[in-house]
């Protein structure tokens, strides 16, 4: 059975590209290149952008769909390292909130789509009626 772990143990660390297997009786240590592949999925951070976009609060529900669905595809294009949470609509502005892995990328975004880009801020946190408690 032990052979057995340790064959696939290194089979998973060749796919990985790794080659550096050690077997102490059931446990696997993986090295240090294998277990960052395992562990290194980026989080990402959470993002307010402030676009200012004349009379946005009187824009149609076609005009707004438009927008929503050019924002969809750019991302969808971009791949899952940025996604849009949602947006508030003011008189005068809109303001957007997104996680991504930097703000290299909600600019990357707002430049393909073609959406000004007047402020960006990560979010330290979140607070609500609930904090309070």
């Amino acid at each position: 059975m032990k052979t057995l772990q340790s064959k696939l143990g290194l089979l998973f660390l060749l796919m990985m590209g790794s080659t550096t297997l050690f077997a102490q009786g059931q446990d696997v240590i993986y090295t240090k290149m294998a277990k960052e592949k395992l562990t290194s999925k980026t989080e990402l951070k959470t993002y307010l952008i402030e676009r200012e976009i004349p009379d946005a609060g009187i824009l149609s529900p076609e005009e707004l769909r438009g927008i929503s669905q050019k924002s969809c595809s750019v991302i969808k294009d971009m791949g899952p390292q940025i996604q849009w949470i949602h947006s508030y609509v003011t008189d005068d502005k809109v303001y957007c909130i997104y996680k991504a892995e930097n703000e290299a990328l909600i600019r990357e975004h707002a430049e393909k789509g073609g959406f000004p880009v007047n402020y960006v801020t990560e979010l330290a946190t979140v607070i609500g009626p609930k904090t309070a408690q």
